[in-house]
């Protein structure tokens, strides 16, 4: 098959570099005119001033001017915020403390719909957002493009969101495009859903992000339904401006603890079937996959409806229960067969050596991939371990790890999961139950503690320079880059010119 061209590699990771690379999960300053809303606050008798509140965030956007910050001081905040007005200069609606600022709602918590002006321009960062409880209306936070592309522009940053009692936790859909998600963490939807569906949208980046769930510690019941964590799909067809999801890059994301459904995964492409792609020219890169839960998930990685879809640097550790351990490849309508699938310079590794048997009718499985459903793929330069066992290899699947012509085959010595903490938030405690008090600090202790592999491992400096992104997971530049998702041994920005020619274009 045809590689995706390396220049459009290279410049998209540069570009987002370059974008993401001062605002991490972190809170700077305010930025311009700064206003406040408090819960005691007054959107009738208030100014926005400290000293004199108001109390909804949907009556400051009404009346804050272009390139302002709203600061929402500590508080449970009921009821719907909605995303409104143009701002070309952006505004940022931030909790005053990082996540003491608490949106939640029976129904829709955060929307963003079209309005005659558009809505763009605006950053919500640093709260807990919820539903209030079971019994909610579907969806905690909704961006929808109206059809027309005219929500465009939003972030989300460093928020913790969790708990929908009803559907997808954030639903980006419907012709939006431009929006970013970014140092977030996600645990909990309800039913067949999502954390986040990405849906007939373009220019979505999805990083920097935890994903897990926690039935339990919410005091619900696992029942083992919900869908993928992540899905790009589009289910309006031609009904916008956007005929299936485009430029979508999942990047430097950590996914652990599966408590859904035996037919889902961490990310999906594609879904319901459609005549047409789902989803095309989608990065998924960077991303450590953890399988430390007991709970059996379809694969890692899926694929029903994809093209020009590149799967590369990431690490899938653990024992992972799965019905196959690295991918699934299939198609839902007959009419469409995936297209251009490629993966470079992965880690695939169960060191109990049980890769992919989670089906008692069936041995161990590498991938689930009909022949057929797959017109063109590519597998190049990635590392397998089964615990020591053969990898499993069945020839009537259409991708298995000896298609690969330059695998590499051995233990990546990465660190055992037991014992391992979910991050999820105690708003009385303060902190993360991994003892963090920002998203990023258990970010990075996830990535340290599970993800990172000695200096004696095979995967240093053994990837493909012509497929590896410019940084890896925490940021960080590569030189003789290693495989998968963590770089041992970065580069020092301020040696950019050092690095190969290749890697500088």
């Amino acid at each position: 098959m045809d590689r995706f061209p390396r220049f459009f590699h290279l410049s998209l990771s540069l570009a987002l570099l370059v974008l993401s690379a001062a605002s991490v999960a972190t809170q700077g300053a305010p930025q311009g005119a700064v206003f406040y809303v408090a819960v005691d606050g007054d959107d009738f008798t208030g100014d926005g001033s400290i000293a004199n509140p108001w109390s909804t965030i949907t009556h400051a956007l009404n009346n804050v001017p272009d390139g302002s910050t709203i600061l929402a001081r500590p508080g449970v905040y009921d009821g719907r915020v909605q995303l409104r007005g143009a701002f070309p200069l952006g505004v940022n609606v931030r909790s005053e403390i990082p996540y003491l600022a608490v949106l939640q709602n029976d129904d829709r918590v955060i929307t963003a719909y079209t309005e005659p002006g558009g809505v763009n321009g605006i950053t919500v960062e640093g709260f807990e957002i919820r539903h209030s409880g079971p019994g909610a209306e579907p969806l905690v936070i909704h961006i929808d493009g109206g059809g027309n592309g005219s929500v465009n522009n939003i972030t989300l940053r460093n928020n913790v969101m969790h708990d929908s009692y009803n559907n997808d936790i954030l639903k980006i859909n419907n012709g939006a495009f431009d929006v970013l998600v970014e140092g977030n963490i996600f645990y909990n939807q309800s039913g067949s859903d999502e954390h986040i569906d990405v849906n007939s949208v373009e220019n979505v980046v999805v990083q920097d992000n935890l994903f897990f769930n926690d039935f339990a510690g919410s005091g619900r019941v696992n029942g083992n339904d919900t869908s993928s964590f992540i899905v790009i799909k589009d289910s309006n067809g031609p009904d916008d401006v956007f005929t299936g999801s485009a430029f979508i890059t999942v990047r430097r994301n950590v996914f652990l603890n599966w408590q859904g459904s035996t037919g889902s995964n961490f990310v999906l492409v594609g879904e319901d079937g459609q005549d047409f792609v789902e989803g095309r020219a989608i990065l998924v890169e960077n991303n450590l996959m953890l399988g430390n839960a007991g709970n059996v998930m379809r694969a890692a990685f899926g694929v029903k409806s994809g093209e020009s879809i590149s799967f590369r640097h990431n690490t899938v550790v653990g024992d992972l229960p799965a019905l196959a351990f690295a991918m699934r490849l299939n198609v839902e309508n007959p009419a469409v067969t995936n297209q251009n699938i490629a993966f470079y310079n992965n880690v695939w590794s169960d060191p109990t050596g049980t890769m992919g048997a989670e089906d008692p009718t069936r041995p161990n499985d590498f991938s689930d991939t009909p022949p057929g459903e797959t017109g063109s793929f590519a597998i190049e330069n990635n590392l397998y371990w089964n615990g020591g066992a053969s990898i499993p290899q069945d020839p009537g699947e259409l991708v298995n790890y000896d298609d690969d012509p330059a695998r590499v085959i051995a233990d990546p010595l990465l660190p055992g999961q037991s014992g391992l903490a979910l991050p999820r938030w105690d708003g009385s405690a303060q902190q993360f139950a991994d003892g963090s008090t920002t998203i990023r600090q258990a970010f990075e202790r996830l990535v340290a503690l599970y993800g990172t592999p000695p200096s004696t491992s095979p995967l240093v400096d053994a990837a493909a320079e012509a497929e590896a992104p410019v940084e890896d997971i925490l940021g960080n530049l590569r030189f003789a880059p290693d495989l998968g998702a963590v770089e041992l041994e970065p580069f020092e920005p301020d040696n950019f010119l050092y690095l190969p020619l290749a890697q500088r274009q």
